[in-house]
């Protein structure tokens, strides 16, 4: 964990709604790992503005501005305008300054076994998986990536994910991109296919519910990288903690998102409880 005080490289709306932010960062890539998340706060924000949860979308590295200057490595974020905060985010230039803190949280944990790899992204939940995607890759993994959301509009970076090789499936609730209906029908038909599998999920409590009910049936082991609000991103405030397994008034069980997560086995989460219509979501991607 590093606390950046840095630069906007480029800012930029890639479909109605939705921005990427490329954000200068020397030395992230190489302890960022996938699923991790970073907090950010614009530098002429005001003072009361606390830093913001995104989760990490991908890294990189620029050639050099001159000869003799060493390459640029940068980190980008993905994020939705959703309130005030991610308005003001939206209006920032290249040369504009934040404060950047990160990497922060758990990331997933890759298995190296044969079994199929099926990535679930709803709208913005696809972020945390682009890492995940090019690690899996890299070690020789085939990735399949099922990918949806309302509209062709909440759909986002088929382009990246498939010059990586992932093979990616699309689903909105609309028919106005890809399959009509709901990417948990899509799960469902590629578990029949591949009964040895590993689910690696993101996106809106309901979606992942539906994601853990299937895989559960089914006997696949499953991860889910969570969304919620964080006012510190480290664990001192205890403002994102969701219920685990067992937790009860008697024994509590109470995990902390933004130290224990944002990334979890399925089997650790008391599902009963974590989905509720007052759960927050992080705001502009998952955490």
């Amino acid at each position: 964990m590093k606390n950046y005080e840095t630069i906007i490289l480029n800012n930029l709306e890639i479909s109605p709604g939705y921005w990427r932010m490329r954000i200068l960062a020397p030395g992230f890539a190489a302890a960022a790992a996938p699923g991790q998340f970073v907090m950010l706060r614009p530098e002429q924000a005001l003072p009361t503005m606390l830093r913001r949860p995104f989760g990490i979308f991908r890294t990189g590295c620029l050639p050099p501005e001159c000869a003799g200057l060493p390459p640029r490595e940068y980190m980008e974020i993905l994020y939705k305008i959703v309130g005030q905060g991610t308005k003001i985010m939206s209006e920032l230039h290249a040369g504009d300054r934040v404060e950047l803190l990160g990497p922060l949280g758990r990331g997933f944990a890759i298995n190296d076994t044969d079994c199929a790899k099926l990535l679930v992204g709803g709208g913005i939940g696809l972020v945390p998986l682009f890492l995940l995607a090019e690690e899996l890759i890299r070690r020789g993994h085939r990735v399949r990536l099922l990918m949806g959301g309302r509209t062709r509009d909440d759909i986002l970076a088929v382009t990246e994910f498939e010059r990586l090789g992932v093979e990616t499936y699309v689903s909105t609730d609309d028919g106005s991109l890809g399959e009509e209906g709901f990417v948990t029908r899509v799960l469902e038909r590629k578990l029949a296919k591949y009964p040895c599998a590993e689910v690696y999920a993101c996106g809106p409590m309901p979606m992942l519910a539906a994601v853990e009910a299937i895989c559960g049936e089914c006997n696949v082991p499953l991860q889910v990288s969570l969304e919620s609000h964080m006012a510190c991103g480290v664990g001192a405030c205890l403002g994102c903690v969701v219920k685990g397994t067992g937790h009860s008034d008697q024994r509590p069980n109470y995990l902390c998102t933004c130290k224990e997560g944002p990334v979890f086995s399925a089997d650790q989460l008391d599902w009963g409880r974590v989905v509720n219509p007052g759960g927050g979501c992080l705001e502009g991607g998952c955490r």
